[in-house]
């Protein structure tokens, strides 16, 4: 049972985030916690909290003890708030896998975290027993959502709830966590080589949600969706430690390819994506213009231009002309008031951009309709917390001043520093890379940036991805990229070269979306992606794109070739991290002769 504070208290004041779930659970336990969109599960938080004690004592049976690690390996689903929450009651440290990692990269995150049970699903149940064949160590595979029988030497969720150790005493172990106990691990995405298991505490995420939520202040009866994978530090804090904390609710989306679909149904207060996701809404929004009868388009471009031209003249700290205002105003009135409405953002408190440059003229598309896109920067190392833009002063091009309780400063060389409560206590099993990147309690980044007179952050750019060319110029290929991409719907993804040459060239991939359809609507037949890399149609289009981005650039960075790659890049590719990072390094191993080509 409860204790009988527990109802008065603030779950953000509690020791460790079990014990902030307990107070959450009291405070509001018949308001829903977590939920499909159907409905088939919505569980209250005190429902929620029945099945996470059940599970707790059901785990203890299996073995688990306090300290130790449980890998999850689940889509965006109700059991996985359950899992998660159940091995944090015992005090072990529950952390989740890519679900596009291969069985050799299973077996090394599970290998190093040293865990001993694996909750995982059908859809990736073959990739586990494949990768169990190298972990002796592994002894339980428990399945969530099993249809029938489970293969030889694997258990059914189910069947582990059915024989809880009722001797455990939940409330107890629970009293037992402090805020230096590790609360979960989350396993860089490995751009330069093995993933690092980042270690974060209780202490460090309660500090982070509380950032969060000192800015943002969400109101009772709250939403976000979970659909970030939960290997991944933005969806843990945002859609997981944050609802905890706070009692939002959580709506799961195990399809991330459809959230701009879940959106209108859930309408959250707040809402993460990363610039991919806001440049294919922007490309979409005026796509939907384009499309209207001559005189409704003339009225929407100039309402749009309107309303830009004020969020340039506000960002500069100008005064704003009474016709601007006026015209902006009933452009909103008339239009992006039913944007926001049919997109589903319509009651948002914050939304936000990160995990890569976004370039302006998204920033600007979206603060003209009504929707103040700020974005903000973080890493695994910091819980996702860094610097964010407040909802209420939000300066486009930057990332936001520190976060509540961070302190940031650059040091010589331009490397972004980092501390305060949200810097985990190191790598796990990696001394020697915890003593290199903490010094003197600061954290070092990798990241370049710069603060202006504001404290307000820019990065440039990460460290060891700058490229220096021929001449000795130093440039940012992530901001070339960004470019390039927000100049035309049909690029998806663009990988900048050029370092050690004489001048720019990019790797290009076709929209997997959008090519096709554009390639329909012009009457072409064959709309694979491999079919339209060759195709001189869409080449002209994109050297359009290509030409329109250069017009952005200084001289030295613009590009001066391409190429189309046939085919798509998918995240935890070979080109791609599962967070849709650039792997640089095998990209030019992979690409060298296309690469040669455009410098012959």
């Amino acid at each position: 049972m409860e204790s009988s504070t527990a109802a008065s208290r603030k779950a953000i004041d509690a020791a460790s985030m079990a014990e902030a779930f307990r107070i959450t659970a009291s405070q509001q336990p018949g308001e829903v916690a977590v939920r499909t969109l159907d409905d088939s599960i919505a569980w209250t938080w005190g429902e929620l909290r029945e099945k996470v004690d059940l599970l707790a004592q059901s785990l203890v049976g299996l073995g688990l003890e306090r300290g130790q690690t449980i890998a999850l390996m689940l889509a965006n689903r109700p059991e996985f708030h359950l899992c998660d929450l159940a091995a944090m009651m015992i005090g072990a440290t529950p952390f989740s896998i890519y679900m596009q990692y291969t069985p050799e990269q299973v077996q090394f995150v599970v290998s190093d975290a040293d865990a001993h049970i694996i909750i995982t699903e059908p859809q990736f149940l073959d990739v586990v027993l494949e990768a169990r064949k190298e972990l002796p160590g592994l002894q339980h595979v428990v399945v969530v959502g099993a249809e029938g029988d489970v293969p030889e030497g694997c258990t059914t969720l189910e069947a582990v709830m059915a024989a809880p150790d009722t001797s455990f005493d939940v409330d107890a172990a629970v009293a037992a966590l402090g805020s230096d106990d590790i609360l979960t691990l989350i396993y860089t995405s490995g751009t330069t080589g093995p993933p690092k298991g980042v270690q974060l505490t209780h202490g460090n995420l309660l500090v982070a949600v509380e950032a969060v939520e000192a800015m943002v202040q969400f109101p009772s009866g709250s939403r976000v969706i979970s659909w970030l994978p939960s290997a991944h530090i933005a969806e843990r804090a945002a859609h997981h430690y944050l609802p905890v904390a706070f009692g939002l609710q959580i709506t799961s989306c195990p399809d991330p390819r459809a959230v701009l679909g879940v959106l209108p149904q859930v309408r959250p207060h707040w809402f993460f994506a990363v610039p991919r996701i806001w440049e294919k809404l922007k490309a979409g929004l005026e796509t939907a213009v384009a499309g209207l009868p001559d005189e409704q388009q003339e009225a929407a471009q100039k309402g749009l231009a309107a309303a830009t031209e004020r969020v340039r003249l506000r960002q500069r700290g100008e005064e704003v002309p009474a016709e601007i205002d006026a015209a902006a105003d009933a452009a909103d009135a008339s239009l992006f008031a039913g944007w926001r409405a049919m997109l589903g953002l319509d009651q948002v408190k914050a939304i936000n951009v990160g995990a890569a440059p976004t370039p302006v003229e998204v920033l600007e598309f979206f603060h003209a309709i009504g929707l103040p896109l700020a974005e903000l920067w973080g890493m695994s190392e910091t819980c996702g917390a860094g610097a964010v833009n407040p909802p209420d002063r939000i300066k486009i091009g930057t990332v936001g001043p520190a976060a509540p309780g961070v302190e940031i400063r650059i040091a010589e060389d331009g490397e972004v520093l980092i501390r305060g409560g949200v810097v985990m206590p190191g790598y796990r099993n990696l001394p020697e890379k915890t003593a290199e990147a903490i010094q003197d309690g600061w954290l070092h980044t990798g990241d370049i940036g710069k603060l202006d007179e504001d404290g307000y952050l820019s990065i440039v750019d990460r460290k060891k991805e700058i490229i220096i060319n021929a001449a000795g110029k130093n440039m940012s290929p992530a901001n070339i990229e960004a470019t390039l991409k927000s100049a035309h719907p049909l690029i998806g993804q663009a990988c900048c070269i050029g370092d050690g040459r004489l001048y720019n060239t990019a790797l290009i991939v076709l929209d997997a979306d959008f090519a096709p359809a554009w390639a329909a609507k012009r009457g072409i037949e064959d709309t694979s992606l491999e079919a339209l890399a060759a195709n001189e149609e869409v080449r002209a289009e994109i050297q359009g794109g290509v030409d329109a981005a250069n017009a952005k650039l200084a001289r030295v960075e613009q590009l001066k070739k391409f190429t189309i790659v046939a085919g798509d890049w998918l995240p935890g590719g070979d080109e791609l991290t599962p967070t849709m990072k650039l792997k640089r390094r095998p990209i030019d191993a992979k690409y060298t002769a296309d690469i040669e080509a455009m410098y012959a």
